[in-house]
């Protein structure tokens, strides 16, 4: 709420002028100043220009745009048996304003005879319309121009972005106005180029205070509170704007006793500077003072309900926002939304639901609000179904909703569906853009299509480094090292500097490549060559890397030497490296520090049941399951999914519950004696029960990742990929059996489990079985 609120406070101390047209008439327009307007004017009439009859009827013209009758006024446009320049810029200036711009442009062609001000108004149809090109072609053309063409070129290039083209106009310009030297200030400001603002503003004294307050408002949206002081203090005169310009840069920036100080001074406290002090305290945690703050307020308007109600949504107190929601005078659409983020992001989705339904008028973003609150409470299904109704409610999909879609078909690999959100959301424009761009890339790489979501990469115009970590993550977890460092060279060479997330996704790329000298010398020149000084988890990263590669010796020796005391991720690496290695005593110690810092956690106690079922150790794997028992630690049931014609399908292992059972286990019955012919023998050490080894191969027979594969491919079409999510790692039997399958059934077989992917095509993995 308060980043909002700020927003609009230095907005509206820093406009870029646009030109008013109608009241910008020059004096000389209808003179006979230029000898070549005059002439063209003769063309155009032979009569007085105060001619009663003409004067009606533009005025009848002009009366019929301003009320958006159009059609109305081209009848009469058309009746006038005498017309003027007057009559036709009447008409331009009457389509530009009611959006008919193609109207405007064909009128001004055919006009026989223009003046200064026909040029002017047809300039400013083009900037407004943001045809910039054709913009600047027609002031080149002019055959005279004004202080106000020069003006809307500069205006035009400003409002769009184009700083150093503005400053050429600028330059060029024959005489300024304040108008001209406002329009370049607050490019420069809007633009974040501070600087060049800075020194604009010094070259001359004479500024207005609207100009004193943008620069102040760039530094404070800069966060050059110093700087920002140093315009404040020499401000000839201050306005409202003034105060509260400074006002909620300090608190925003957590400076909140000199906020307060200049709060006590301000000559004027406003509904604004009131506002500004309770957002500032919101957005610092002191929700006790900003409840003081807001509780004495003179006046409150729907902004200061919504920033302390947002506080409280902050702060989880959802009692106390809903207590405050119900005591306002009146909602608007932020305080429904507000507080139906709060629910969903609080989990109370059945709250956020009832008070969706209750709304008088929803927006785009209580959509969107109720498609991430579904999403981020592992509602996949009821996600996309708000989704799919949100359109059916004929509110506009906005970046948030395609986003918050498409966070949701990565979370259950819903790719075709995820294919389909993409068309839609290219038709609306966005797929360009880096903030729908960055969830579409993840969506693709989250969904096993690593091709597609290079694709998606590369049409992102700008990326941004969030950009750039989704493609190196996205291809580390795939298993291809080295496109992954491929692209992080890449990213290096276009300025964007690497973050920590960045270095943790290469140093991954590296240990599922098993490319140990790489990832060693990326890890030690973290802070040599970007300052990035390493942390925990890029530690745990080197420990992972180290033990794959077998090196457990020196994995312990970076333990021992790291500047953290080790979590239990980090001793969770080095308990799975030394089940991959058949370490027993190393695992043994890892799994027992693991257990006193955190005894719930299931997953280590399978890694060590499974470590001694693999070393023939049943009585200690016996004992673990007991402990587990003894200790209520619950074991994560696995399951697998796959999406056929839209619809997930899951499985559990030995899962008689799908309707087509009797199919996947024929089919895998069938597959089992292909299999064997083929060479494949049964893992059984991997289980870890003491029972029969007949009992062991029918337990791993109907494993639900194997169950998945099955079910894909009797019904994915020959030729298509078949993608398979496990929310657990999958185990080492069905990694070995599904490379057979794909070889046997010529299929190309995605398996993704909760650590990486697997691409099993022709007998063998992507991972070549390190993993």
């Amino acid at each position: 709420m308060g980043g909002n609120y700020r927003l609009r406070q230095l907005h509206s101390s820093c406009p870029i002028p646009t030109i008013n047209f109608q009241s910008a008439k020059p004096k000389n327009s209808y003179s006979s100043k230029k000898t070549s307007t005059s002439q063209n004017n003769k063309k155009l009439q032979n009569f007085s220009i105060t001619d009663s009859d003409i004067v009606k009827w533009n005025i009848a013209i002009t009366t019929h745009m301003r009320n958006g009758l159009c059609e109305s006024a081209l009848r009469v446009f058309n009746s006038m048996s005498r017309r003027s320049s007057v009559s036709y810029n009447a008409m331009i200036s009457g389509y530009l304003r009611n959006h008919k711009f193609d109207l405007a442009r064909d009128l001004f062609d055919k006009m026989p005879g223009r003046d200064l001000f026909s040029w002017n108004v047809m300039l400013t149809g083009y900037v407004r319309n943001r045809d910039l090109k054709t913009a600047r072609a027609l002031f080149e053309r002019m055959p005279e121009r004004d202080i106000v063409s020069w003006n809307a070129m500069l205006s035009g290039y400003a409002q769009n972005g184009f700083v150093d083209e503005a400053r050429e106009i600028f330059d060029k310009m024959p005489l300024k106005n304040g108008i001209s030297w406002n329009g370049l200030l607050a490019a420069y400001v809007q633009n974040g180029r501070i600087e060049d603002a800075k020194r604009l503003f010094e070259s001359k004294m004479d500024w207005t205070l609207v100009s004193w307050n943008c620069l102040m408002g760039g530094f404070v949206r800069k966060r050059r509170l110093l700087d920002a002081r140093s315009v404040f203090d020499r401000m000839p005169k201050r306005d409202e704007i003034s105060w509260n310009t400074i006002i909620t840069g300090y608190a925003q920036n957590g400076e909140m006793e000199k906020a307060r100080r200049l709060f006590e001074e301000s000559p004027v406290q406003d509904v604004f500077t009131w506002t500004a002090m309770v957002s500032g305290y919101v957005q610092n945690g002191k929700l006790d003072e900003a409840r003081s703050i807001f509780d004495r307020m003179p006046e409150k308007n729907s902004v200061s309900w919504n920033a302390m109600i947002a506080g409280y949504v902050q702060c989880k107190r959802m009692d106390m926002a809903r207590e405050l929601f119900e005591e306002m005078p009146s909602r608007d659409a932020s305080s429904w939304n507000t507080m139906i983020t709060g629910y969903a992001q609080s989990g109370y989705i059945a709250h956020a639901r009832n008070l969706f339904d209750n709304m008088p008028q929803r927006d785009s973003i209580s959509w969107s609000a109720m498609i991430a609150g579904y999403s981020q409470n592992g509602c996949s299904e009821e996600a996309l179904h708000f989704f799919v109704e949100m359109q059916r409610d004929c509110e506009r999909l906005n970046r948030s909703s395609f986003t918050c879609a498409l966070s949701t078909c990565s979370n259950i690999a819903a790719l075709e569906l995820g294919k389909q959100l993409h068309c839609r959301l290219v038709k609306a424009g966005y797929q360009t853009g880096w903030y729908v761009g960055n969830a579409l890339l993840a969506m693709y790489c989250k969904c096993g299509s690593i091709d597609e979501a290079r694709d998606a990469f590369q049409e992102i115009l700008e990326k941004d480094v969030v950009s750039w970590n989704t493609m190196i993550h996205g291809y580390a977890r795939h298993g291809f090292g080295e496109e992954a460092l491929t692209v992080f060279e890449l990213m290096k060479t276009t300025g964007i500097r690497p973050d920590d997330a960045t270095m943790v996704s290469v140093l991954a790329a590296c240990s599922h490549a098993g490319l140990v000298d790489q990832g060693s010398e990326y890890f030690y020149s973290m802070n040599r060559d970007y300052g990035i000084t390493a942390k925990l988890v890029h530690y745990t990263c080197m420990v992972d890397l180290l033990g794959r590669a077998g090196q457990l010796e020196e994995a312990q020796n970076l333990m021992k030497n790291m500047p953290f005391e080790p979590d239990a991720a980090t001793w969770g690496a080095l308990l799975g490296a030394s089940r991959i290695h058949g370490n027993t005593e190393l695992g043994e110690k890892a799994a027992q520090i693991i257990f006193e810092m955190e005894p719930h956690n299931s997953g280590m106690y399978i890694l060590l049941s499974k470590l001694y079922a693999a070393s023939g150790r049943w009585s200690d794997a016996g004992k673990m399951r007991l402990e587990m028992r003894n200790k209520g630690v619950k074991k994560v049931p696995g399951y697998s999914w796959l999406e056929v014609q839209n619809k997930i399908h899951t499985f559990k292992v030995g899962d008689t519950s799908h309707p087509h059972t009797d199919k996947i286990y024929t089919f895998l019955e069938e597959m089992d004696l292909k299999l064997k012919q083929e060479g494949y023998i049964s893992s059984t050490k991997l289980v870890f029960h003491d029972v029969e080894e007949e009992e062991k191969v029918h337990m791993l027979k109907y494993h639900s990742e194997k169950l998945a594969v099955a079910y894909g491919i009797l019904y994915i079409p020959a030729g298509r990929p078949i993608r398979v999510i496990k929310n657990l790692r999958v185990c080492e039997d069905c990694h070995n059996a599904i490379k057979y399958i794909s070889k046997i059934v010529g299929r190309l077989i995605i398996l993704r489990d909760n650590h990486r992917f697997h691409y099993f095509e022709g007998g063998s993995c992507s991972c070549r079985d390190f993993w």
